[in-house]
């Protein structure tokens, strides 16, 4: 990581308390001038989800999320990085992923926030499948199209 970032990147199938991992960043660092964090949650699917099933690739999901803040440091002036990402079953309502940022400003912090996510939407090696309300597999989720044109603005200048 770069020097003088304070980065955490864990997957853990246990949830994660988002107070606590903000003040691990932030406590006793006078340059911290913006916190921006990013939760995402597991949705339901408009009643038909009872749970989103998360597999991934141990030492190879943490090894790409690292390089993923690493890129991040390297194009913001962030003080602080962490990124938990979550596995196993995981109910509708319950986290799945955190990332905060901190910098001394709002919009590196903002940036290295979307960017991170959007790195991990593409790029990050899990795998989704669903399990539906009624009892039957709703089999593995693909990527979307979505995620992929999110990523290709990080490559269009969009940063400093």
């Amino acid at each position: 990581m770069t020097p003088g970032v304070v980065s955490t990147v864990r997957v853990q199938a246990e949830d994660f308390d988002i107070a606590a991992e903000i003040d691990r960043l932030t406590a006793g660092r006078g340059d911290a001038g913006a916190v921006v964090t990013f939760t995402g949650l597991c949705r339901d699917e408009s009643g038909t989800l009872s749970a989103l099933e998360l597999e991934h690739y141990p030492g190879m999901a943490e090894a790409e999320i690292r390089r993923i803040c690493i890129e991040a440091a390297a194009r913001w002036p962030v003080t602080g990085l962490t990124v938990i990402h979550r596995h196993g079953m995981i109910r509708p309502g319950e986290n799945i992923v955190l990332v905060v940022a901190v910098s001394a400003h709002r919009h590196a912090a903002f940036d290295a926030a979307g960017f991170i996510m959007d790195f991990l939407k593409s790029r990050a090696p899990f795998w989704k499948k669903e399990h539906r309300a009624d009892g039957s597999s709703g089999g593995w989720v693909d990527a979307k199209e979505t995620d992929d044109a999110a990523l290709a603005r990080w490559d269009g200048g969009d940063t400093p």
